[in-house]
């Protein structure tokens, strides 16, 4: 098993290298000369950003400042924010809760109506329920995160008043992780049907129904237990995404998480900050997939 880790693991360091070095050639090529940013509103003379130049190593090749970015990332110096000043690291660190807060409660509402919806759909197959929850699944994977956001704004806040639209209390909480439920929801209930179906068809399920196993054991010890891998795998995709911060949802319900921070970098042209949050997205994705990776292999040896 160590072995096996540690093979993931140097596989993935080429892929976080490649992707920094995308990112930090995109920025430096892309977005113009910091120092002018900086000093857009104001003017300035030549002296005074060249001064601000040399303080921040834009004088240097492009190879050497790449380097300088690369050891700051690893031993946790992201930089500084040209909008606020403040440090990178501390501002995500500042952000990070919120994010995850948010993640944990989707995720969890996520699994708790998807798994029994496609469990249920799948065992009444061509049935009045199956079809219905086949329509609302259909609706919810076709719907946009920022209109459903919407669509609950307008009834549970305006219309109902049963909930804020923005705040810091518990209550908060739940219109933003409704919209992300809504579409993780439906694309779950779709994917533990149909893996529940093909489970379903297969020998060992004929072959305890034929000997008399209650069919809610079969479903409880053996389909939902070898269709752990697909929910998973959709666990950790979702977890990634949502550890990147939502953009869109976190925007519309100003929840002061990692997407809205991004959000707020792209509009300002924050660019220490942008660079900061693509790598953090892409290191989730690996770590998370490394995860998976290797609850696979201890759910089932045989996968390397």
């Amino acid at each position: 098993m160590k072995n096996y880790i540690l093979n993931r693991l140097l596989q993935l360091i080429p892929i976080l290298l490649g992707i920094s070095f995308l990112t930090f050639g995109m920025m430096q090529f892309a977005a113009g000369d910091a120092v002018d940013i900086i000093y857009e509103q104001s003017s300035v003379s030549d002296e005074i950003k060249a001064a601000k130049r040399s303080e921040l190593g834009l004088d240097q090749p492009f190879l050497i400042q790449y380097s300088r970015w690369l050891v700051g990332i690893v031993t946790g110096d992201l930089g500084r924010s040209f909008i606020s000043g403040k440090l990178v690291f501390e501002t995500f660190i500042d952000k990070l809760p919120a994010t995850i807060e948010l993640m944990l409660v989707s995720i969890a509402l996520t699994i708790f109506i998807a798994t029994p919806l496609g469990i249920l759909s799948a065992v009444y197959q061509n049935r009045a329920i199956d079809y219905l929850i086949r329509f609302l699944t259909f609706i919810g994977n076709s719907m946009p995160n920022f209109f459903a956001g919407l669509l609950l704004i307008y009834f549970l806040a305006l219309q109902l008043n049963l909930l804020p639209i923005m705040g810091n209390d518990w209550r908060a909480i739940i219109m933003p992780s409704l919209t992300l439920t809504i579409s993780m929801g439906a694309k779950y209930t779709r994917q533990i049907r149909a893996i529940v179906l093909e489970e379903l068809q297969k020998p060992y399920v004929i072959g305890a129904r034929s000997r008399g196993v209650h069919e809610f054991t079969i479903l409880t010890r053996s389909v939902l237990r070898s269709s752990l891998i697909v929910i998973i795998t959709l666990i950790a995709l979702s977890m990634g995404s949502l550890l990147g911060g939502t953009a869109i949802v976190e925007t519309i319900f100003m929840w002061d998480g990692v997407g809205k921070m991004a959000v707020d970098a792209i509009l300002m042209r924050d660019y220490p900050m942008i660079q900061a949050y693509v790598v953090w997205m892409a290191s989730i994705y690996v770590l998370i997939n490394l995860a998976a990776d290797i609850l696979y292999h201890k759910l089932d040896p045989r996968i390397l």
